[in-house]
């Protein structure tokens, strides 16, 4: 077993997964795959399995229905402190993050709880969104920033390595959000609760395959959820505690 756990969800991801899996296994850091397969129907879950058969490195969750991001990535937590690893990622398997900049991840992880991939720390790197959803994450940005306080360009991306210690801390039971609002929530708790939370930039290229799983409803979600967590850090715009 390695150190360094990459939790990917998928759902329809036939043409994404064999290729991701490729690349990772190929990186100069040895790391470990779980995939979190949310009852694909075009039978990415069958190709987990093959895959899985292959490689040592390799695991599969075979989700009874889809559940949404959130619970996945919570399923893949627990499976992953259950088994000792000391680093644990959020990865899309649709290539929009580079496989390539986990190394760079890592090194930032040694000093920090849990470290965030930027789209916009040091300027703008997205490529192929529409104007309009360049602008929606922009505003997504400013606007988490504005009601919570807290200083991060990029609260809504999902490219991320936490440390052991950053996961035992969270009530992982307790995590309401199912959408992208489960990005914020999770990375809001640590920030608030004095875990050190840094930034490294990274290159985001829109999905060449397969469809995107945003929906108005988990944008709705997300648009709510902050104000809650302004409330429950008891309405201030700073953390709580220092470590």
């Amino acid at each position: 077993m390695n150190q360094t756990l990459i939790i990917l969800p998928t759902v329809n991801e036939r043409e994404n997964l064999p290729r991701m899996v490729e690349r990772l296994l190929s990186l100069p850091v040895k790391v470990d795959i779980l995939v979190m397969d949310g009852n694909s129907s075009d039978g990415t879950g069958q190709i987990a399995d093959e895959l899985a058969a292959k490689h040592p490195e390799f695991h599969v969750i075979h989700e009874a229905k889809k559940n949404g991001l959130g619970r996945a990535y919570i399923a893949g937590f627990k499976w992953a402190l259950e088994r000792g690893y000391e680093y644990i990622f959020e990865m899309d398997c649709d290539f929009s993050h580079d496989p390539a900049e986990i190394p760079t991840f890592l090194k930032a992880a040694e000093n920090a709880d849990l470290v965030l991939g930027s789209r916009y720390v040091g300027g703008i790197r997205v490529i192929n969104w529409p104007l309009k959803r360049l602008l929606l994450s922009r505003f997504a940005g400013k606007y988490v920033m504005y009601v919570t306080g807290m200083p991060i360009s990029d609260p809504t991306g999902g490219y991320k390595c936490f440390r052991r210690r950053a996961l035992q801390a969270l009530k992982l039971d307790e995590i309401r959000c199912h959408g992208y609002g489960f990005q914020i929530e999770l990375t809001n708790k640590l920030w608030r609760d004095g875990y050190r939370v840094v930034e490294t930039p990274i290159t985001f290229l829109d999905r060449t395959h397969g469809q995107s799983k945003m929906t108005g409803g988990i944008a709705n979600e997300a648009f709510w959820l902050v104000w809650r967590l302004w409330a429950e850090n008891g309405f201030r715009r700073s953390p709580r505690r220092k470590r």
